[in-house]
């Protein structure tokens, strides 16, 4: 009796061992390395970053995406060189955050670039587009010295880098 107890018991563990190692995500094996599949839940963001498939994201896998890397130096709370996954969805969200407040400060450039241009130019004349702070004017004016002034008034805005005034046309 005590036999049939142990043996029904012993099946039992290798039926939970076996059971919990096929819930386990399956490992792909390549070329002698192991590839440990992406956290549950991963972004395709994390899947793009994640290279080595290593399950973390390194400073130099971040780097991959422009703007990325001043996101994961403020989530690496550790300061590990990696991203775990926490940290990663923490980097992401700090990443968008900051994406947004480029798209805000560049539409806030451009309204300011246009005021100051209405004050000068026809407002019809010149089209302003910002991207990373860099203007560009676009459009027709008068003559060379409305190309001249454009650019000096755009310049001047406080926020913009540069300003490309080559898409002003004289008419």
């Amino acid at each position: 009796m005590q036999r049939n107890f142990s043996m029904r018991m012993t099946a039992a563990a290798i039926g939970l061992a076996a059971g919990a190692l096929l819930a386990l995500p399956p490992l792909a094996i390549g070329q002698g390395e192991v590839v440990v599949p992406p956290p549950a839940g991963a972004s395709g963001l994390f899947r793009k970053l994640d290279a080595n498939k290593d399950g973390f994201v390194s400073r130099a896998e971040a780097k991959r995406v422009k703007g990325f890397d001043a996101a994961f130096g403020e989530a690496d709370e550790h300061n590990r060189g990696r991203l775990t996954r926490d940290e990663f969805v923490k980097a992401e969200a700090i990443y968008e955050r900051n994406g947004a407040k480029t798209f805000m400060d560049d539409a806030m450039i451009t309204a300011k670039v246009k005021a100051a241009l209405f004050k000068q130019l026809p407002a019809t004349a010149v089209s302003v587009e910002t991207h990373e702070r860099r203007v560009l004017l676009s459009g027709f004016v008068d003559d060379a010295q409305d190309v001249k002034e454009a650019k000096e008034i755009a310049t001047a805005v406080k926020g913009v880098a540069n300003v490309y005034a080559g898409g002003l046309l004289i008419k």
